[in-house]
């Protein structure tokens, strides 16, 4: 499986982006998907998680509560990470990632199977 994440850039507070991750292999609607991020100097930490099939089920950070939302088009086997309102620590390289475990299970790394490479996140103040 390979995991491909775009969409990272530079924005103004309380703007918004929106990053995708693109995902090879015919496992995709069987994994839960997830997007972590690590800040500079910072351990990568968890940002948000979708569970497998439908996506019926979603996990967020405390930080990110109400301002971002992840989503799955399981017909392009693709993830997306929609963030509003965001904030200059909310810079981060942004990472997706997959799991065989459950959404809520993604929370801790040693459940993740395979990570995408990054992307960057820049907001400005």
């Amino acid at each position: 499986v390979q995991l491909q994440a775009s969409g990272g850039g530079l924005v103004q507070a309380g703007g918004s982006l929106r990053l995708s991750c693109a995902a090879s292999g015919r496992a995709f609607s069987t994994s839960a998907m997830g997007w972590f991020r690590q800040a500079p100097g910072k351990e990568r930490e968890f940002v948000v998680a979708i569970s497998r099939g439908s996506g019926t089920s979603t996990v967020y950070a405390d930080s990110v509560k109400g301002r971002f939302t992840i989503s799955r088009d399981n017909a392009k086997n693709t993830v997306y990470l929609q963030m509003n309102s965001l904030k200059p620590e909310d810079t981060a390289v942004y990472y997706c990632a997959s799991s065989r475990a459950s959404a809520q299970a993604m929370g801790a790394m040693r459940n993740i199977d395979y990570w995408g490479k990054g992307t960057l996140v820049t907001v400005s103040s």
